[in-house]
């Protein structure tokens, strides 16, 4: 099978074209990645993953969607994440940490955000509908941002993260443009209404993410990726068809330039097109199809509600270098294991688990889902 052979990304070599996509589960310590973590990694390191994308990691105490979310901005981070780059790669897989800013999905009363004693910052004082603070009392939505007055001080804090990243023995970073975060909101034009050379134009909107790629470039040289959306309505993103594939088609045009490890394309998906005043806010059109044949020189992976047959088929034809699982890898330890043995994949999701729970084992719908039979 074509997804078992090796590839070539970047500096390193993975065994097989199997990723584990980045996951938010919240089980870190007050920000730290712990034993339960490196359990959840090695787990699915083991039963076949080639390359292993860590849970979106913080890279500033800028508040956070969610509680229990790690970081990586300072020492007691990078050590525990050390202790689980060296368990993923004693099991024989890569790992690359997904560097992740919220923008405006932040709330300024999260305890994390409280503490930065700063404001809720993204592109333009625009707040995204929805969103729910369960942590919070009285579940708050989202609330209008700060305009960010300098970009380039988060820019620097995402090569602050790149170099913590290589302290902490990754193989490379994953820069987090999908879902409606930091990235995505200076691409989006309903999110961004600068009138500087951060906004306006498709090739200002997309200058914070160029310019946050070259500054991870400076760090690890070719160990860069970037993982974008443009069909996603998450967080309350998404434009015109026409204007998303100008805007995305020069992102792609310029990253091709770069020579990163590969870019990760998701692909529509309707659990991330929420409806506001019931009209659906992605923009649902082929992706892959679209905006794959501009990375010429960038290697591809799909992600999104791939089946293994369909993985299969996107690596053994061309289309894609590789594959990254969501909710299969999550629920499925072994995954790759299983997809080579042929073995179904049986293994219903803990729902109320998913992003952990308050007073429970964190064990529970996260360690204990069980491999096949073989």
């Amino acid at each position: 099978m074509s997804l078992f052979t090796p590839l070539k990304l970047g500096g390193i070599t993975i065994q097989n074209r199997i990723g584990m996509s980045a996951l938010t589960r919240n089980r870190s310590t007050d920000t730290v990645p712990n034993e339960i973590m490196q359990k959840y990694y090695v787990q699915r390191a083991i039963g076949g993953a080639g390359l292993i994308v860590s849970e979106g990691t913080l890279i500033t105490r800028q508040g956070s969607e969610w509680p229990q979310a790690p970081g990586i901005w300072n020492k007691d981070q990078v050590v525990g994440w050390k202790k689980i780059t060296d368990a993923v790669h004693e099991a024989g897989s890569k790992m690359y940490c997904q560097i992740w800013h919220l923008g405006r999905i932040s709330h300024p009363e999260a305890p994390e955000q409280i503490a930065a004693g700063v404001p809720v910052y993204a592109p333009s004082a625009i707040s995204a509908r929805g969103g729910k603070f369960r942590f919070l009392p009285g579940s708050p939505g989202y609330v209008t941002p700060t305009e960010i007055p300098d970009p380039t001080v988060i820019i620097a804090q995402f090569k602050e993260a790149a170099i913590n990243a290589k302290e902490a023995g990754f193989d490379g970073v994953e820069l987090h443009g999908a879902n409606g975060y930091i990235v995505a909101q200076f691409l989006d034009s309903t999110s961004n209404k600068r009138t500087d050379k951060w906004g306006g134009s498709p090739e200002n909107r997309a200058r914070f993410a160029l310019e946050t790629l070259k500054v991870l470039i400076e760090v690890w040289g070719p160990n860069v990726s970037l993982k974008i959306s443009p069909a996603g309505g998450y967080n309350d993103v998404g434009m015109p068809l026409e204007e998303t594939i100008e805007t995305f088609g020069y992102l792609l045009r310029e990253v091709n330039k770069l020579g990163l490890s590969y870019v990760t394309l998701v692909r529509y998906s309707a659990g991330q097109d929420p409806e506001f005043d019931g009209v659906h806010r992605a923009t649902k059109h082929d992706v892959v199809a679209t905006f794959g044949p501009l990375l010429t020189k960038t290697p591809v992976f799909v992600n999104s509600e791939v089946t293994p047959t369909e993985a299969e088929e996107l690596v053994s034809s061309g289309t894609a270098a590789g594959v990254f699982f969501g909710f299969n890898i999550l629920t499925h330890p072994d995954l790759g294991k299983r997809i080579k043995a042929g073995k179904p994949f049986d293994n219903v999701p803990d729902v109320h688990h998913l992003y952990g729970a308050v007073g429970v084992d964190p064990a529970i719908g996260y360690v204990d889902y069980p491999e096949a039979v073989y």
